[in-house]
């Protein structure tokens, strides 16, 4: 749970900036405007720039989390007289100097000569986010590795052609986080670039199974050591990696999949389906040492590789139709976690800035920010502030952008 008692009259955005502080935002605030600077020393200059402010900067991030809350085609409908139209902050700032700021908008204007990392225009902003996570929440022992699932803009879905959707759904990174199972709250971001020629990029590696073995190695490389159970997805499961993690007092339990997974150093008569046709519940186990090879037999064979849970322990899925099902005790708890995340995904997911850039680091850093927020309502609604105020995670989200704007009536709307 989280590290830190807040007060009672604790506000959104007292909790956004355990992730976001004023010093971070006072950062954005000069880059920015070193980045108008260049720009129009290398392109002309533009006599309606005006450096930006911390006031402005606050209310520039407001007008994009308003998006997460009320999902428009784009942040500009905030100041059209349409359906998503927004007059209640659309005073604030125009948008003329709203379109100026997203245009100079930046967190590093300059590339240093050492830098050869992608995301260098936004990784100074992502260790930040990092230490605040680490040092606002202490995480349960069950926590999940996976690509949360990010919400696509439902008006642009509605109205585009189906070539603009597979376009826009290749983006050229994959977000992968390291996530608490009892509370939701997001521990550790990894951001792969899927193109580039260094060490960590495609061209270095081509076949899945490694790519998937450094993602999960990055995302617990602050986990040695606390005996984490790591629940992974049939991408990441592999003996290899998960011997290695076991070194490192890290446990594991991860679905496996003969497609999907890295199967070396696994027994071939465990991944065949055997022959004789099986009752539902039934299972076959192969140890060695602590680790442990289930396959389980449920309309269908599945296989599980785990050294967190005694494969002798007896536990039970429960289906509407069917009733209890009999099953190892790392069977269960998977299924557990793995609706846990499941439930997440369908209550926060829906949250995420409907702004879509084209640059990537913006896109990283837009996803980033949604992620801080929701990580912020969970601390909130684990703290005292909750049960005086009550607010929905929408409520909470629509708080936040009146308290950047520096709106005096913060009561949420609905």
């Amino acid at each position: 749970g989280p590290t830190r008692k807040m007060p009672l009259t604790a506000s959104a955005m007292d909790f956004f900036q355990l992730f976001v502080p004023d010093n971070v935002l006072k950062n954005m605030v000069v880059q920015t405007n070193m980045y108008a600077k260049k720009y129009q020393e290398r392109f002309g200059s533009d006599d309606s720039w005006i450096d930006v402010t911390l006031t402005e900067m606050k209310a520039f991030l407001g007008y994009m989390i308003s998006t997460s809350i009320h999902h428009c085609e784009s942040v500009l409908s905030i100041w059209s007289s349409g359906f998503y139209s927004n007059k209640s902050i659309a005073l604030i700032m125009t948008q003329s100097r709203f379109e100026k700021i997203l245009k100079y908008f930046h967190v590093v204007a300059f590339r240093s000569s050492q830098t050869t990392h992608g995301l260098y225009k936004i990784q100074p902003f992502l260790d930040s986010l990092q230490n605040g996570f680490d040092s606002a929440f202490k995480p349960s022992q069950a926590q999940v590795l996976h690509e949360p699932l990010i919400d696509e803009d439902p008006v642009f879905i509605a109205t585009c052609t189906e070539r603009e959707l597979r376009k826009r759904k290749k983006r050229k990174f994959s977000l992968w986080v390291r996530q608490c199972s009892s509370t939701g709250f997001i521990c550790q971001i990894y951001v792969h670039l899927k193109e580039g020629s260094g060490a960590d990029g495609l061209d270095a590696l081509k076949n899945k199974p490694q790519l998937h073995s450094m993602v999960a190695k990055s995302l617990c490389q602050n986990a040695s050591g606390k005996n984490y159970i790591i629940f992974t997805g049939p991408s990441i499961t592999s003996l290899n990696l998960f011997e290695e993690f076991e070194k490192q007092e890290i446990y594991c339990c991860g679905l496996l999949s003969t497609r999907k997974s890295d199967c070396t150093g696994l027994p071939p008569s465990m991944l065949n389906n055997p022959e004789t046709p099986q009752s539902r519940g039934q299972y076959r186990i192969r140890m060695k040492g602590n680790m442990s090879l289930i396959c389980w037999y449920n309309k269908g064979h599945f296989r599980f590789l785990t050294n967190a849970y005694s494969p002798v322990q007896q536990g039970v899925i429960i289906k509407r139709k069917s009733g209890e099902i009999p099953c190892p005790l790392a069977v269960e708890a998977f299924a557990a976690h793995l609706s846990y995340i499941c439930k997440y995904d369908d209550k926060y997911s829906k949250y995420f800035i409907s702004h879509k850039p084209n640059k990537t680091w913006q896109q990283v850093f837009w996803f980033a920010i949604s992620i801080a927020i929701n990580n912020a309502y969970i601390l909130y609604k684990m703290s005292e502030a909750y049960h005086v105020t009550r607010y929905s995670r929408a409520q909470f989200g629509e708080r936040l952008v009146k308290e950047l704007l520096g709106l005096e009536d913060t009561s949420p709307s609905h």
